[in-house]
């Protein structure tokens, strides 16, 4: 990852003034109105702006120097609380809001370039984990932001990994009096040793006793949301798929299913009275 001092071309020791200065000539020689459809321009713009962003901020800077951000401003070791929820983050592709070189530009087009109003700050994207079980039951977990702020979040049930929540407000501050960006939270769904996800569906294989199996009785089976007993008919065979209605992916209104598929467990291979009936079966 690159070092935002030497993209900027300052020094360590450089002054707020210095890096601003820095800053100033690199943006206003790379912004994107001066060099339309130059996507390499456009790129060290970014660069240029990003690393802006962690040594122009005073806070930032000092966390940068001291090893607990990175040059994109995640936290190093990053986590938020609640079973591993958290995620690293930078900013979002929100352009250029909050340039503050409109003023500059405005000049070099002959003052043609409006200003609405107050700019939005700029959006930041947080790339989370959440548990399986999360996903499927729905849930609040708390996370830790990057400047250190916990926040409650509320994770809908049937929730994918791709799947983007947006957190009003919850970004970067506007340098010009505009309300904050959104913090955007890319989620990764963990996979499950036990359940697998089929749409609104779940499905996974239980052990069943041979016995149980040609006689009928029950067995525990684990869901998302505990344990529930199975029935399992007599004369049932491995292979067999049981449906337990209602225990699946919970969308509201509509949840989904588990099914369990059975498996033939034999408990203990040394039975003599299991060796002598698979002998007769030999006969």
């Amino acid at each position: 990852m690159r070092d935002p001092y030497k993209i900027l071309g300052v020094s360590k020791s450089a002054s707020s003034d210095e890096i601003r200065r820095a800053y100033r000539r690199k943006a206003k020689e790379l912004h994107p109105d001066l060099h339309p459809n130059d996507e390499a321009k456009a790129n060290e713009f970014k660069a240029v702006s990003s690393a802006f962003e962690i040594i122009g901020d005073e806070a930032k800077r000092k966390q940068f120097d001291r090893g607990e951000i990175d040059a994109e401003g995640n936290p190093r070791g990053f986590a938020g609380a609640g079973g591993g929820f958290g995620g690293g983050h930078h900013s979002g592709a929100g352009g250029f809001q909050g340039d503050p070189f409109e003023d500059i530009l405005s000049g070099m087009f002959g003052g043609g370039r409006r200003r609405p109003g107050p700019r939005k700050g700029a959006d930041l994207r947080y790339r989370v984990e959440i548990a399986f079980e999360d996903a499927v039951l729905g849930a609040k977990r708390d996370m830790t932001m990057a400047d250190g702020r916990t926040l409650t979040v509320a994770i809908p049930a049937g929730i994918e990994t791709g799947k983007t929540l947006r957190l009003k407000s919850q970004g970067q501050r506007s340098a010009y009096g505009g309300p904050p960006g959104d913090a955007l939270l890319e989620i990764v769904v963990r996979d499950s040793k036990v359940w697998t996800r089929d749409g609104a569906d779940l499905r996974m294989a239980v052990g069943v006793p041979l016995q149980t199996m040609v006689l009928g009785g029950s067995v525990e089976v684990t869901t998302p949301a505990g344990s529930v007993t199975l029935k399992v008919p007599e004369g049932s065979n491995t292979g067999a798929t049981l449906r337990l209605r209602g225990k699946g992916v919970q969308l509201p209104g509509k949840a989904g299913h588990l099914y369990a598929r059975l498996e033939a467990v034999i408990e203990n291979l040394k039975d003599e009275a299991l060796r002598d009936w698979a002998k007769g079966m030999v006969r």
